[in-house]
């Protein structure tokens, strides 16, 4: 209060002194007190008039400090992982039409809506299959993908048909880790990312596919091959920078056909450790924003050390669907995730009317898929995956005696079989689309030679739970006693007989277009048929 008082007389000293006119002699010194706030400085001035606002904001409120205008862009990004074709509802598990519905909501209500595909789309339905996965892609266009990243079972068909839904997509195959063997460039059917913009953010996709070559059949990629590990790195590190640098992206998005699969964790933290048999976290550095990862079939939303999301949502459509909702402030130049989240089935099934394209589209395409639901027969039991997987090394070998049993000795059948969703056949009706989703692959019959170290490895000692065999009289007459060197003879399919490690040489080929579920419905006719 002193210093106050002592800081007026000086001021009406100088004033006084000055003839009261309000101008102070530059000899007269004036104290500021010290109870009185700084003058506030303005770094950035206010536009003029019919200018428009460069906006500012210092606190990172979401408000511009100069005008007050919202700065924030909310994007929401959907990801949709290993559907598989399960297109239409069974009595095992959901279709598409309320999933349809429910994401079309979301499309028209938010204007800043991104839906993604991290792959394996198509392989697994007969409406799809019997389609090439023209209806899926269909789907797709539908609901405004923006892309798709490329999965191991995008091959199952070969190259023709990845060309040709390709040509059909309105979105581009993502994949930048894909390269032709006999040029060294990028596969001509997919792109290493793409650039879309949300509220005048623009956004980085980068596709790349995993470390699972080993899960397609060899002769569907004989003309290709993957860089992963640290070559995938150094792709990534690069396109993301280019992303930043030349097309000014402030959102990076990784879509990768590979995840993680170790534990049932859902939600949470990831570490280093965890994420190294698929990921390199080096990634998460400044490099990539989110990551939407597939092929382990798992539903996970978790965090990694740098605050990267890691999501995936299941597989097989039985699980549903990852959602990140990121905020990118176009004042700061900041970005923030502000929730991350797998979505149930559960969420939309029981509550959402079905769109109308499901059925439009199994309309259009009605004359490729056919009378998949007829009733092959009713069956009186259930039976699990081992046991289907036994019949049909059961029907190989059946398949085999009847065909070359006579000019061959055959030592065993069966070989690699993976029984998909639902993994098991309930007791009751059985159709052929039954079959075909528990076994989609179209894998060929096939009469091998090999020796005898690699038929004793790889077949009767195996260690590879997912090998089932069956064999006879001859096969155990010469099971215990295999000449190392010498030649035997088995029938498998084109899957584990193209299986570089498995050292099989193919004779003669059944026919081309016999597979185990053909050899399954034939056997449930002949047994349980009407």
């Amino acid at each position: 209060m002193k210093k106050m008082k002592k800081t007026i007389i000086v001021l009406l000293t100088a004033l006084l002194a000055s003839g009261g006119c309000g101008v102070v002699p530059m000899n007269v010194p004036i104290p500021i007190p010290s109870t009185m706030p700084p003058v506030e400085t303005r770094t950035t001035p206010m536009p003029a008039v019919g200018e428009p606002c460069v906006h500012v904001d210092t606190d990172n409120d979401g408000s511009c400090d100069l005008c007050n205008a919202d700065v924030l862009a909310v994007i929401d990004l959907y990801a949709l992982n290993d559907l598989h074709g399960k297109f239409a509802d069974t009595k095992a598990q959901p279709g598409v039409d309320e999933m349809t519905t429910w994401l079309k909501t979301r499309q028209m209500l938010d204007d800043n809506f991104v839906l993604i595909s991290s792959g394996d789309m198509w392989q697994g339905s007969s409406e799809s299959n019997m389609t090439h996965g023209k209806l899926i892609t269909e789907w797709m266009n539908d609901l405004d993908f923006v892309s798709m990243t490329l999965g191991n079972h995008e091959y199952d068909w070969g190259r023709e048909y990845i060309e040709s839904n390709e040509e059909l997509a309105g979105f581009p195959f993502l994949a930048l880790n894909i390269y032709e063997k006999e040029t060294d460039a990028l596969a001509s059917y997919c792109k290493p990312s793409v650039v879309i913009e949300r509220e005048g953010v623009s956004i980085g996709i980068i596709g790349a596919i995993g470390d699972c070559y080993s899960s397609i059949a060899g002769n569907m990629v004989s003309d290709v091959y993957f860089l992963t590990g640290d070559k995938l790195t150094e792709l990534v590190k690069a396109e993301a920078d280019r992303l930043r640098e030349e097309e000014n992206c402030k959102i990076i998005v990784y879509s990768l056909h590979d995840g993680f699969s170790k534990s049932s964790s859902k939600v949470g933290n990831i570490s280093v450790g965890q994420l190294s048999s698929y990921y390199d976290i080096a990634l998460s550095n400044g490099y990539v924003d989110v990551v939407f990862e597939g092929h382990t079939h798992k539903a996970y939303a978790l965090k990694d050390s740098y605050d990267v999301w890691h999501m995936q949502g299941g597989g097989d459509n039985t699980t549903g669907l990852s959602h990140v909702c990121l905020e990118y402030n176009k004042a700061s130049h900041t970005l923030k995730t502000t929730g991350a989240e797998t979505v149930s089935h559960k969420t939309y099934r029981y509550d959402q009317k079905g769109d109308a394209i499901v059925e439009a589209l199994l309309e259009k395409y009605s004359d490729e898929i056919g009378d998949i639901n007829a009733v092959i027969a009713n069956i009186p039991k259930t039976l699990d995956g081992d046991e289907l997987r036994k019949l049909c090394a059961d029907l190989y070998y059946e398949a085999a005696l009847e065909r070359w049993g006579d000019k061959y000795d055959i030592a065993l059948g069966g070989g690699y079989f993976s029984v998909r969703s639902p993994r098991f056949l309930d007791a009751g009706e059985v159709t052929y689309s039954d079959l075909q989703m528990l076994f989609p692959f179209d894998n060929k019959l096939v009469l091998c030679e090999c020796k005898g170290i690699d038929l004793n490895n790889n077949f009767f000692e195996t260690r590879n739970d997912n090998y089932f065999i069956t064999y006879g009289e001859y096969g155990e007459e010469v099971k215990d006693h295999l000449d190392p060197n010498a030649l035997y003879y088995l029938v498998t399919d084109t899957y584990s007989s193209s299986y570089e490690p498995n050292h099989l040489t193919e004779v003669e080929l059944y026919d081309d277009t016999t597979f185990a579920r053909d050899l399954l419905k034939d056997y449930f006719e002949k047994k349980y048929g009407e």
